[in-house]
């Protein structure tokens, strides 16, 4: 008997993260759904992998709805993951920020997350060991200032997916998340990088270091999954010492 072809659905796949994710998973073999709302992107991606191309926008419920249905007549009804990856940034003060973009950036990072990963569910939960990933961040960790409104949305993402792991265990399928520092994406701008540490828990990563993580994910029952791994160090003085982290980026260092 034929072993079942795994599958994953991972949105933002045009570009950063979802795109190396996406090569990374079809290159060892998996069916692979790349959803952006960057058409030309996207299909780039697939022809690069052979991962199927759909055109997404994660803040339109129909479409969330109409290509997780399509994914799901390819696979046979079942899907071993939905990376929920798409995002948008926001930088700048809070105050100065138009409100409408303060907007997009929840419909986008959050609702969009959720959206997915509700859509998701029932093949989820008809497949044996599945997974509910998302891309969370480091911000998610503790506020950055200049990135509010993204630190906010990336929190829920980690309140959602903890949450689910607790909720879905019953049904067989497992959630966690990827949280993050700072990855070499389009997100970050040439003049930002330069100024960055080489070494230490802030350096920067790339996009397939971050893939890495997502496949690991798939093969552990581990909650998060941080990039790199001394962020968890971070974490747990966040947790532990909310107050001198903050008083440490307010004087301008990294904590």
């Amino acid at each position: 008997m034929t072993e079942r072809r795994r599958s994953i659905l991972i949105t933002g796949a045009a570009s950063g993260i979802g795109r190396e994710s996406a090569l990374l998973f079809a290159e060892r073999g998996w069916l692979v759904a790349a959803c952006d709302r960057d058409e030309a992107g996207v299909r780039q991606v697939a022809e690069a992998s052979g991962a199927h191309a759909f055109t997404l926008d994660v803040s339109d419920r129909a479409a969330v709805t109409a290509t997780m249905a399509s994914f799901g007549e390819l696979t046979g009804g079942t899907l071993d993951c939905v990376f929920a990856n798409a995002g948008i940034d926001a930088k700048g003060e809070f105050a100065a920020m138009p409100w409408e973009r303060i907007v997009s950036v929840i419909e986008v990072n959050l609702l969009g997350a959720m959206s997915v990963i509700h859509a998701a569910l029932p093949l989820l939960k008809l497949t044996e060991n599945s997974l509910v990933l998302a891309t969370a961040s480091g911000s998610a960790i503790f506020g950055v200032a200049g990135m509010a409104a993204y630190s906010a949305s990336k929190r829920g993402v980690r309140g959602l997916i903890e949450a689910l792991s607790i909720e879905l265990a019953p049904h067989g399928v497992r959630a966690a998340d990827l949280l993050p520092g700072i990855v070499d994406t389009g997100m970050l701008a040439p003049e930002s990088k330069a100024a960055l540490p080489t070494e230490g828990k802030w350096r920067v990563m790339s996009g397939r270091d971050v893939a890495e993580a997502a496949w690991a994910a798939y093969h552990s029952d581990a909650l998060h999954f941080f990039v790199p791994g001394e962020l968890s160090d971070y974490d747990r003085r966040a947790t532990a010492e909310a107050q001198a982290v903050r008083d440490g980026w307010i004087a301008g260092q990294f904590p």
